[in-house]
């Protein structure tokens, strides 16, 4: 995976070099992820003033002690909600930069099991059923099952991949042994 500072340079937007190839549709699917990504740019800059106004008011305000179970469910919920909203929006500005063509389902299952740990974390154990928690964790079991079945299937992908590249590099040329004239 390449990091920011790595990135090529100069960089040429790949959106401004394929936007006069790319149809209708996938010109549509441009401008909405970068209307989504926006949207959430802005969500993620107001979560983030109201963790600060959180951690302001409460720790330092208030004196409140960061280990009071109340507290902390309050501080780390917003933290998480914040990562994911955070990872959300990487999965767009993926599909922005045309690095993917359509935001991944293994993106969407760690999403979805990040929430769900946020779920647990602020969840009230005194006011919830206990069949509530079971479904929860069922959840958490079943996405858990799904994103190791896909990270399986892209291992398997990834090795057949590698072996192909190996192969064709131990024997560039084209035509087969057989078909050789002898010299």
């Amino acid at each position: 995976m390449r990091h920011i500072h790595q990135r090529r340079v100069p960089r040429e937007s790949d959106l401004r070099r394929y936007w006069k190839v790319m149809t209708l549709s996938e010109r549509f699917e441009q401008l909405v992820a970068a209307l989504l990504g926006a949207i959430i740019a802005v969500i993620i800059l107001l979560a983030l003033w109201e963790l600060v106004r959180l951690v302001v008011e409460t720790l330092l305000l208030q004196h409140q002690s960061v280990l009071a179970h109340s507290v902390f469910q309050r501080l780390f919920g917003a933290i998480l909600t914040l990562l994911i909203a955070m990872e959300f929006q990487h999965s767009i500005i993926k599909v922005i930069e045309r690095r993917e063509h359509i935001i991944q389902t293994k993106i969407v299952i760690l999403i979805a099991l990040l929430a769900l740990a946020r779920k647990f974390i602020v969840l009230d154990t005194g006011a919830t059923e206990p069949t509530m928690v079971f479904a929860l964790a069922f959840g958490v079991l079943v996405l858990g099952g799904v994103y190791w079945l896909i990270e399986q299937r892209d291992a398997a992908r990834r090795g057949e991949e590698a072996e192909t590249r190996v192969t064709s590099a131990e024997h560039p040329e084209t035509d087969d042994a057989s078909s050789r004239k002898p010299s």
